[in-house]
């Protein structure tokens, strides 16, 4: 019994030997090699982009928008076309032989200081020679796309971009346009590993069509819906006139979105008054008074969001800022003397 179970130690003492012995000289498993990445290098990035790195189809763009428009949509198309040129020395030479032009060196520096595109028997010059090694298209990299203002954005993927040689992509922007008008120049910074230069976006804003002019019947209906509630304008039907677009709008803008519809329509209606030939002195307080809180008992609405119009007082204070600058106060007659 004692032989048998010995036996067996040494029979098993003999596999783990084996196998010890077996994993000592079987080969490691071969690793996994990783893609090589692209590191930036982002010394140039404060440089002027040179030209033969990004070729654009365009880099400025003139965008026309009708009025209402939420966005203009600009589209960029560009493909790296960099090369990475390699150049090399030949010094202490006493002469070339076998050649009529060096490929792609476009230069070769002489003592002289001067230029060639070919050097015909130099046999003397004790001299240094810059010749072109290589000539490679190059990876280049998009660190930052920065747009001009918060109402521009641009469509690009994660930072850094880049570029493989020959890559063919489009950049998207698009500019908000609620509350603008007329003519809006954008731009939008590109910055690469290799320098940086701007795209240049222009808007142009169609302006807003003249409004149709109420109908004798359609005037005397808001004129008396008015005289029962003077907020009427801003409800139903009227408020497409009165509150229509006003969000964003400051200023001389807002004047002719939320005033000049009743003050300056021609023919302008006689119960409305004629804000340039006021017999009031006016001044800046006279307009905001006037716009916040309207008149009770007239036609004139109040504005102000707390006396439940469509301004807030920040638009209120443009509002008046403007028509104290564009319409002159009247002085204040002078009293008579007795």
């Amino acid at each position: 019994m004692k032989s048998s179970v010995g036996s067996l130690k040494a029979a098993c003492l003999g596999c783990i030997l084996a196998a010890m012995a077996g994993l000592a000289t079987a080969e490691p498993p071969a690793g996994v090699a990783s893609a090589p990445v692209y590191v930036p290098n982002t010394k140039h990035a404060n440089e002027a982009l040179p030209a033969g790195i990004l070729a654009w189809d365009q880099t400025q763009q003139t965008v026309e928008a009708s009025n209402g428009q939420a966005f203009a949509n600009f589209v960029f198309a560009f493909t790296n076309v960099a090369q990475q040129v390699t150049l090399g020395n030949i010094t202490n030479f006493n002469h070339l032989t076998n050649y009529s032009v060096v490929t792609n060196s476009g230069f070769w520096n002489v003592f002289s200081g001067r230029k060639y595109s070919a050097v015909a028997h130099p046999t003397t010059n004790q001299t240094v020679v810059t010749i072109t090694n290589s000539v490679s298209p190059m990876t280049v990299a998009i660190l930052t796309v920065h747009p001009s203002c918060g109402c521009t954005t641009a469509e690009v993927p994660a930072m850094p971009w880049v570029l493989p040689p020959g890559t063919n992509s489009l950049l998207r922007v698009k500019v908000n346009l609620n509350g603008k008008s007329g003519i809006l120049p954008k731009h939008v910074t590109i910055t690469t590993d290799q320098g940086h230069m701007d795209l240049n976006l222009l808007i142009k804003i169609a302006p807003p069509p003249p409004p149709r002019p109420m109908t004798p019947a359609e005037r005397a209906v808001g004129v008396a819906a008015s005289q029962v509630d003077r907020q009427a304008v801003f409800k139903g039907d009227c408020a497409s006139c009165h509150a229509k677009d006003l969000q964003g709008r400051y200023g001389q803008q807002l004047f002719a979105a939320a005033c000049a519809v009743c003050h300056e329509a021609t023919p302008r209606a006689t119960m409305v008054p004629d804000l340039h030939n006021l017999k009031d002195p006016t001044s800046e307080e006279f307009w905001r008074t006037w716009i916040t809180s309207g008149k009770a008992g007239t036609l004139m609405p109040a504005f102000g969001k707390s006396q439940g119009g469509p301004l807030t007082d920040f638009q209120i204070s443009s509002l008046a800022a403007y028509l104290n600058q564009s319409i002159p106060p009247h002085p204040q007659p002078a009293a008579k003397q007795p």
